[in-house]
């Protein structure tokens, strides 16, 4: 290790040489900036690694504050006028790794600095962010997957929490997809309902994504029947800066989704599902998200065509072509009622049970929905239906 004290202008300079050399050659690991004495009482220290986005080198800087974090992306050229201007706005110290050396710099307060040249912490770059394979839609370092206990301090995925961070992140890309081939893409303001929203996990992940949107103003309202719940997630909410975000105690059926733009309800329990799609009909709402769970209501009901009555004597058998009726009811019947519908694989069977997904999107007015509704009485012909919980609200309200 070797150190040398030089003005504080020097040792800038020569910091900053360091880290456009390590870009230039491939060397470059991470940087980061510590010791801060700014007047932002909130920002603890920021973080930056190398990324690729639409195919351009950019250096991903991550602000660590108290209660959340903040990630700006720059391009290379841009870099180095970030970091000195961090340095000065008030960050005593600031580490580069590379795989050639790693230089510490500690501005003092007489105004001189030291600047210390180590042996590497790293022998290899790290693989560039966006070059990993699939593009993550959420940041692992985001503070409320802490707070929620997905992460550590870190930002790593907890041992036991990777398939729940498999299906935020999923999630946000299904919710991010279907934004952006709607007309909501353009809006200015989003009413978002999540109706029995557990612990929050996709909750929070809709807001930050949402929010997240440039020029947008979002309200995200979580609801949940358990009160521990709601209070934990509304302190989470606090303590992370979520604004627009926050949870009330409530049952699906109780609900109000009047002006709501988007409808959330994920594995409510049988005709649960049936409610929440119901009220997201009748508000209007341009974006309808469901994973339908437990279906018990068509069961008992169904009397097995002719042709099928060898293998639906099999009670496994019979319960699976029940979820299979029952969700494909609940889909064209909400075409019969205007809207273009999806049901697809959530996520791989090997990361949760609870795998299948319908989403919705309102279509446009006048849109002819007779083939749907006559499918419908087709379907619960064909198995012997007499009633469907979704179907009897849409008619009576």
């Amino acid at each position: 290790m070797s150190t040398q004290r030089l003005s504080t202008d020097d040792a800038l300079k020569l910091y900053l040489d360091a880290v456009s050399d390590s870009i230039r050659d491939g060397a470059f690991v991470k940087l980061s900036l510590g010791g801060y004495r700014g007047q932002d009482e909130t920002l603890r220290n920021v973080y930056a690694r190398l990324v690729t986005i639409k195919g351009a080198d950019h250096l991903s800087f991550t602000y660590r504050h108290h209660t959340r974090d903040v990630v700006k992306n720059l391009r290379i050229k841009d870099t180095l006028f970030a970091v000195h201007s961090l340095m000065k706005s008030g960050f005593r110290t600031a580490h580069l790794f590379t795989t050639e050396r790693d230089i510490e710099l500690h501005l003092d307060k007489d105004g001189s600095a030291r600047v210390k040249d180590r042996t590497p912490t790293f022998t290899e770059a790290p693989a560039k962010e966006h070059d990993r394979g699939k593009t993550r839609f959420v940041d692992p370092n985001a503070q409320w997957l802490h707070a929620l206990g997905v992460t550590d301090e870190g930002g790593r995925v907890k041992h036991g929490m990777a398939d729940k961070f498999r299906q935020i992140d999923k999630f946000v890309e299904i919710l991010a997809g279907l934004v952006e081939s709607s007309p909501l893409k353009d809006a200015k303001a989003l009413s978002v309902l999540d109706m029995g929203c557990g612990k929050g996990y996709l909750t929070f992940a809709a807001c930050e994504y949402l929010a997240g949107r440039p020029g947008t103003t979002v309200t995200v309202t979580g609801v949940e029947a358990r009160k521990e719940l709601v209070d934990l997630c509304n302190r989470t909410a606090q303590d992370c800066a979520c604004s627009g975000l926050r949870f009330r105690q409530g049952i699906i059926k109780d609900c109000d989704a009047t002006g709501a733009d988007i409808v959330i309800a994920l594995h409510a329990c049988d005709t649960a599902t049936d409610e929440a799609l119901y009220k997201a009909v009748s508000a209007k709402a341009s974006i309808i998200i469901c994973a339908p769970c437990c279906h018990k209501e068509l069961r008992p009901q169904i009397t097995p065509p002719a042709p099928l009555a060898g293998v639906l004597k099999h009670g496994i058998l019979l319960e699976r072509e029940a979820e299979l009726v029952t969700d494909g009811l609940r889909a064209l019947l909400l075409e019969a009622h205007g809207y273009a519908t999806k049901v697809f694989e959530f996520i791989s069977t090997e990361h949760t049970q609870k795998n299948l997904m319908l989403v919705a999107l309102r279509r446009a007015q006048g849109t002819d929905t007779t083939d749907a509704s006559e499918q419908v009485a087709a379907l619960k012909a064909l198995f012997g239906i007499r009633t469907q919980r979704l179907e009897e609200l849409l008619r009576t309200g």
